[in-house]
């Protein structure tokens, strides 16, 4: 297995990773190298993984170095990956153990924001677990399918899921057929387009995509669950929906991330 790595100043940190995510829709490792510096990885076997020229194109003038390197795709890598348990839910790797009577969301990974490692994803399926479980819902930027499979075992019906690369709408629907799940998933581009509406929506993006969100939003939802935000960057995108009268109800932090739910 090839680890693609992509060094950039904290600074522009947010708005590169927002680009890396269009290039890598199941996501990616993210690691602090010093107080100026952070890290994203991407994992995937040779001719899988963006080529160079474009990470450094997308990085620009934030770029600090790109490296490739071979890393034991083994038992290594699979110790990595550990069940995470949220409420009813666990979610794991296939080689995971399941756990007896837990709701099972099994991703086969291939970078730590698709298997619910990253915090983002944790703090946005605590904050879901707590949503009661009755009606539609709508996951925007689906990526590899997490939430939205998530959603659909714990009793929203029916789920949909959007995402602006096509990778994504395969991998959240084979993720859907895997479970047993219907998941209604098509192509959106969140910066021009709105998501499928729902009362209950996830939204794990990043602040400055969340910003456009909240500009054009036709339709608002009855309750929102808003990640990807660094710490700090809560209090401006929750003003931004206000607009639309969605509030803060509840929030989650960790490891330097927050997730919101918003309600009306």
């Amino acid at each position: 297995m090839i680890r693609l790595a992509v060094r950039v100043a904290r600074a522009d940190a947010e708005s590169v990773l927002a680009e890396l995510l269009a290039l890598s829709p199941g996501g990616l490792e993210e690691c602090d190298i010093d107080a100026g510096t952070v890290e994203y990885a991407l994992y995937g076997a040779p001719g899988e993984l963006p080529d160079i020229g474009e990470l450094r194109a997308v990085a620009g003038g934030a770029l600090v170095d790109v490296s490739t390197s071979e890393v034991d795709d083994g038992l290594r890598w699979r110790d990595w990956h550990q069940p995470l348990d949220v409420g009813p839910l666990r979610v794991r790797a296939p080689w995971a153990p399941a756990r007896p009577g837990a709701l099972d969301v099994v991703i086969d990974p291939g970078q730590a924001f698709g298997t619910g490692a990253h915090a983002s994803t944790r703090l946005t399926l605590e904050l879901l677990v707590g949503v009661p479980a009755a009606g539609p819902l709508a996951d925007w930027g689906c990526g590899s399918g997490i939430l939205a499979v998530a959603a659909a075992l714990l009793g929203f019906e029916p789920v949909t899921g959007c995402d602006s690369d096509p990778l994504s709408v395969e991998a959240t629907t084979a993720a859907a057929a895997a479970h047993g799940v219907q998941i209604a998933v098509s192509r959106c581009d969140l910066r021009r387009e709105s998501g499928p509406w729902a009362p209950t929506v996830t939204a794990n993006l990043v602040r400055p995509l969340l910003l456009e969100v909240a500009a054009r939003i036709e339709r608002p939802p009855e309750r929102l669950i808003v990640s990807g935000l660094e710490l700090g960057e809560g209090d401006e995108v929750a003003a931004a929906f206000a607009r639309h009268g969605l509030r803060p109800a509840s929030q989650r932090d960790a490891d330097g991330w927050s997730a919101i739910l918003l309600t009306r």
